[in-house]
């Protein structure tokens, strides 16, 4: 359409003599010029201000930052390309629209992998601690990161990715640091940071904590070791109890004292007599002892209870009493605890034994090691038991970390050192060596056998994953303000559950404001949040009703200090200093002995932050050398890369912004806390700007807690008191996007083979290409399958990518013909008498082109890109290139109206085209907007906001007027009447230059009957009797022939032909007449589709007539 500069009545702008287009697309011709086009123009920097003074309405995206670790997959390009679509449509469609670029630090996937270069490059030879200094490791990390960031921003301008690259963020750049930390200053004086001794993923190799997503789950091959613990009563003469885990000599005597418990003494407490102990020496004067299971002897040194079920009958006899550990001497208590397996034969069920597999393993004695086991640590929890880390965080047996009982007297020293499978063997070997009891000839080891189970291990160093009990860094995201306001954001059509509280907050909604600005927000506040595919509520909505405190320290170097300094022994006139002082600038709690000072890092608090700071470490504080988990930052990322926590115009105009687009895999990990922490800062925010107060409570901030405790719980008067109002959402709709798998349905991977470069099939094929194809797969129904094979060139491909390229050569050579005819046609039209009479065709096409708009935009608001795609395809290649552009080839060039058609239909293709595939149709644009023609009624082609950018043209509106179902049911027979003499043609092999005579009973109008010579390459029509070498065919249960073929009849072929014919329709009548005698459809389906049945059964019925009467006379 034309630049504002062009007169109204002129719909294209003036006429340009040009060279004909290239008769072939080559994208390389045209991307790169296209992109360098693109940003010079600043089309994809929007301004704000015209957001806030209401001239447009906001649509924004924020890119889920892609890690730095390596170059974009196929997946990533997937995502983008989504993306692209929504922003450009809506671009097009007058939004001020802001696509937030940027890219993730990952702590710990770009730590893992720099350490990985740099031992392979002979850097590195040591642990990383004691072979580098921190500043040294983290400028590498950062010129790796500045490597790999090029890289990607390359591959996604590469793709056509529409995003504001002027305003692109990095999760550790300044503005992003600066909102991290003040994020954590005021999690932290809220109450909802806290320290904690908790059990966690350890990775020993990279020796730091790690989230349940850096992991995964692999089956090995393993063995259930069956150790026997000998029974001994649990206190000393007087009642002392014998639960000593420590070294202490008064511990290591009581062990010595411990006094046995023989089987005889075991059967009077009521063992029951029909349960042996296994074929063993079990005498009544013999020490008795119960068998554990297990799978990591090893850890037997953390051993703090040995549980029995309760409902196990040799519960009774047990109670009371104790183990002592071999090897150690630790006397351990005998509890009851209900997670215990019943071995399968005490099972009531013997179905229930079948169903679980540890049954059959099971003794129905469990050793609980709550320090190094998940499980065990909440039957530790229960029972009030000690937790005993037995690890170094190299996953060597130390007795520096909290086991402290490793007696030379007993012989537990032996395993200080090992490595756990080392660890392993020792244990094994040590309980064959020794007897229970010391005596007799019952050995401590009973007898090991397979067993096959799956095993955490890191997805980074692909170490196993040790539970491990450490101090670590937690948000308390179980407080209501965080779980309680996500899951209100939920839209009540997508609840399955109608509570959102758990007591530990009073929130109170917020109804939909207009604090943002005089235009309308995307998101407001409750009930907005809906995914797309709907099922994926569910996921959101249970991570937030089982949700668990989050980990966010990880033991790096890469990623942001924690801004926490400690001091177990501080000067009081220090810390009565730092009362003073604390406020607006730092903030302190005590927890047990320790005192932590948290400083607000903010470019206008920095002076006084690094006073605090100085002041401090002179007292003895010092830093956590610990940072972030990457998450945190990430939560942030709607708020972040627009300027918070400064109330910029960015972060006014779009936050909240409109759609996110991500993975399933990451709904829990990364989109339930940016809702979280969206509503919790941006409420405060509007709170404190006075937007909104938060009722019954202060506002300002709380200077020092009274306490805080390791567990988690709220200091009494850091958190705020009173209603919590939570903030907008982040985002308004999330779309779950499919994954793409190779041909057998197997995750696309580097270490596979199968994965797929984008920019290798850019190379190949052009960056629009594959954005169609991508497209077109995208279904919200199953992930989708790319068969992966290899190129000429030795790369990986996929066949589906030539749907893409075979698209994009025909609309550029449906446009190459259709700008010939128009560019032709203007000078001719100047020399000939003109008819502006709107056509069937015409008629037809701009019905047709209504439709599709409609269709389109309806996909489009509902995610529902393989329909947008598909619509697409259909409109161009089908109805405009196959059908509307070979009809209008005899009359384009004495009809000004119809030139007008052809060029507003190709042009609002090439309009509804762009967001999928940009590159093409702003090198088509380049043509068309210099077209001149008549205006369209109800097509509305507005121009370009930036001279010369299809990519900020008008949207295509075309009013539902020119909707006409006459023409599409007269062309429509028409178009079927064509296909089938085609069809004949083809049968006959009648050469395409051969014009035929086509007999009929009915007879057509003069403008039908020009059609169906233009499209069917028909001489003449006739009513008269066709001669007898004709070919006959049916149509609408008619029989026409064809006749002029040039002795192309083959009387055999014709034949096979006709009964083929009749075999399908027996085939159809057969179908359509269960249906119509099945009852439950004839009073179930509408009476509409009933009737439509019968009249397909009718039609087939008078198509098989005609066919065997044609039989009949061949």
């Amino acid at each position: 359409m034309p630049d504002p500069a062009i007169p109204t009545s002129s719909a294209h702008g003036a006429p340009s003599a040009r060279a004909e287009l290239p008769k072939q697309y080559k994208p390389t011709d045209h991307e790169p010029r296209i992109r360098q086009k693109w940003e010079a123009s600043g089309a994809f920097h929007p301004d704000p201000s015209r957001v806030l003074r209401g001239e447009a309405k906001p649509y924004c995206i924020v890119i889920p930052p892609p890690n730095v670790t390596d170059r974009l997959h196929l997946g990533h390009a997937l995502n983008n390309t989504l993306q692209d679509v929504l922003i450009r449509a809506h671009r097009m469609m007058g939004y001020e629209t802001l696509w937030m670029p940027g890219t993730d630090h990952a702590g710990i996937a770009t730590q893992a992998v720099v350490e990985k270069r740099l031992r392979k490059e002979g850097k590195l030879k040591g642990p990383l601690r004691e072979s580098m200094r921190r500043e040294e490791f983290v400028a590498i990390v950062q010129s790796f990161k500045d490597e790999y960031e090029a890289t990607i921003t390359g591959q996604l301008k590469a793709m056509g990715c529409s995003c504001d690259w002027q305003r692109q963020r990095f999760t550790m750049d300044e503005q992003c640091a600066t909102a991290v930390y003040e994020a954590f200053f005021r999690l932290f004086r809220d109450g909802l940071i806290y320290r904690g001794k908790r059990l966690v993923n350890w990775d020993p190799v990279l020796q730091t904590a790690v989230a349940d997503d850096e992991c995964y789950e692999e089956e090995i091959d393993a063995q259930f070791y069956y150790l026997r613990y000998p029974l001994v009563h649990s206190s000393l003469p007087g009642g002392t109890p014998l639960r000593g885990v420590s070294a202490h000599a008064s511990e290591r005597r009581a062990t010595q004292d411990a006094v046995p418990v023989t089987w005889s003494e075991l059967r009077a407490r009521g063992w029951p007599s029909n349960i042996a102990p296994e074929d063993a020496d079990h005498a009544d004067d013999k020490q008795a002892w119960v068998t554990v299971a297990t799978t990591r002897p090893e850890t037997y040194l953390g051993d703090t209870a040995v549980a029995i079920n309760p409902r196990d009958p040799r519960a009774k006899a047990l109670r009371g009493l104790s183990v002592e550990l071999p090897l150690i001497g630790r006397i351990i208590p005998v509890i009851e605890d209900d997670y215990v397996v019943l071995p399968a034969a005490m099972q009531d069920d013997p179905d229930d034994a079948a169903k679980d597999p540890k049954a059959k393993y099971a003794t129905g004695f469990l050793k609980v090691t709550p320090a190094h086991d998940p499980n065990d640590y909440e039957i530790g929890v229960r029972h009030n038991l000690p937790h005993i880390n037995i690890f170094a965080p190299d996953a060597t047996i130390s007795d520096k970390h909290g086991w402290s009982d490793p007696t030379e007297l007993k012989g537990g020293h032996k395993l200080l050192g090992l490595k756990r499978d080392d660890a392993r063997k020792l244990v094994i070997k040590e309980f064959e060596a020794h007897t229970v009891g010391g005596e007799g000839t019952t050995p401590l080891f009973a007898k090991s056998v397979p067993y096959r189970h799956s095993v955490k291990h890191s997805d980074r160093s692909k170490a196993v994953i040790e539970p491990y009990l450490s101090d670590q860094w937690y948000v308390k995201v179980t407080d209501d303000r965080l779980r309680g306001s996500a899951l209100a954001a939920m839209n009540p059509e997508q609840r399955t559950h109608a509570s959102t509280s758990n007591g530990t907050a009073n929130i109170t909604e917020r109804k939909p404001t207009t604090a943002y600005g005089p235009a309308s927000t995307p998101a407001a506040s409750t009930g907005d949040l809906t995914f797309y595919p709907s099922r994926y509520a569910k996921t959101f909505e249970t991570w937030h009703e089982n949700i668990r405190d989050w980990c966010i320290s990880r033991q790096l170097w890469w990623g942001h200090q924690i801004p926490v300094w400690s001091c177990t022994d501080a000067p009081q006139d220090c810390l009565d200093w730092l009362r003073l002082v604390a406020g607006e600038t730092c903030y302190l709690t005590r927890v047990d002995n320790s005192t932590f000072v948290c400083l607000r890092r903010q470019p206008e608090l920095d002076g006084d932050a690094l006073l605090i700071q100085r002041r401090i470490e002179l007292c003895g504080f010092r830093r956590d050398p610990d940072v972030l988990d990457t998450w945190f930052s990430s939560a942030l990322w709607p708020i972040s890369t627009m300027g918070w926590p400064k109330e910029t115009e960015l972060l006014r105009a779009f936050n909240p912004s409109s759609t996110l687009c991500t993975a399933r895999e990451i709904i829990t990990l990364w989109v339930s806390r940016m809702v979280m922490f969206n509503r919790y800062f941006r409420g405060q925010d509007l709170a404190a700007s006075g937007g909104l107060p938060l009722r019954g409570g202060r506002n300002g901030p709380v200077r020092e807690a009274v306490s805080h405790t390791s567990s988690g719980g709220s200091r009494s008067d850091a958190a705020t008191q009173g209603e919590f109002v939570p903030g907008p959402l982040p985002f308004r709709d999330v779309f779950i996007h499919a994954l793409i798998m190779d041909g057998d349905g197997q995750k696309m991977s580097k270490s596979l083979g199968n994965g797929v470069d984008p920019l290798d099939i850019i190379e190949s094929h052009g960056a629009d290409a594959m954005r169609f194809v991508l497209c077109q797969m995208t279904t919200q129904t199953q992930d989708v399958r790319m068969p992966v094979q290899k190129g000429p060139n030795g790369k990986n491909t996929s066949p589906k990518f030539d749907i893409g390229r075979n698209f994009c050569n025909k609309l550029w050579n449906a446009s190459r013909f259709a700008l010939t005819m128009l560019e032709g046609s203007q000078a001719a039209s100047r020399r000939s008498t003109e008819t502006t009479k709107k056509s069937l065709v015409d008629r037809w096409m701009l019905s047709r082109l209504a439709a599709a708009v409609e269709q389109i935009n309806t996909a489009l608001a509902n995610y529902e890109y393989s329909d947008y795609a598909t619509a697409l395809y259909d409109l161009m290649w089908r109805d405009f290139c196959d059908w509307y552009i070979e009809a209008v080839k005899p009359t384009i060039s004495t009809s000004t109206y119809q030139r007008a058609v052809l060029a507003h239909t190709l042009e609002s293709i090439v309009r509804l085209l762009h967001p999928i595939t940009p590159f093409i149709t702003e090198a088509l644009w380049e043509r068309l907007k210099d077209i001149e023609t008549q205006p369209i009624p109800g097509v509305e082609l507005s121009p370009a906001r930036i001279a010369g950018t299809l990519a900020t043209a008008g949207w295509p509106r075309v009013e539902a007027s020119l909707r006409d179902a006459e023409a599409e049911s007269q062309f429509e027979r028409l178009r079927s009447l064509v296909t089938a003499i085609r069809e004949v043609r083809a049968q006959h092999n009648v050469p395409p230059k051969r014009r035929i005579t086509l007999h009929t009973p009915t007879s057509f109008s003069p403008e039908e009957s020009a059609l169906i010579e233009t499209l069917a390459g028909v001489e003449s029509i006739t009513t008269q009797i066709a001669p007898a070498d004709s070919a006959p065919f049916i149509h609408e249960g008619l029989e026409l022939r064809v006749s002029n073929l040039a002795d192309a009849v083959d009387s055999a072929a014709e034949r096979a032909r006709l009964e083929k014919a009749i075999a399908d329709a027996d085939k159809a009548i057969a179908t359509l007449q269960g249906r119509l005698n099945n009852p439950g459809y004839a009073q179930k389906a509408p009476p509409a589709m009933v009737e439509q049945t019968k009249s397909q059964l009718a039609k087939a019925q008078a198509d098989r007539e005609s066919a065997k009467a044609a039989l009949a006379r061949l």
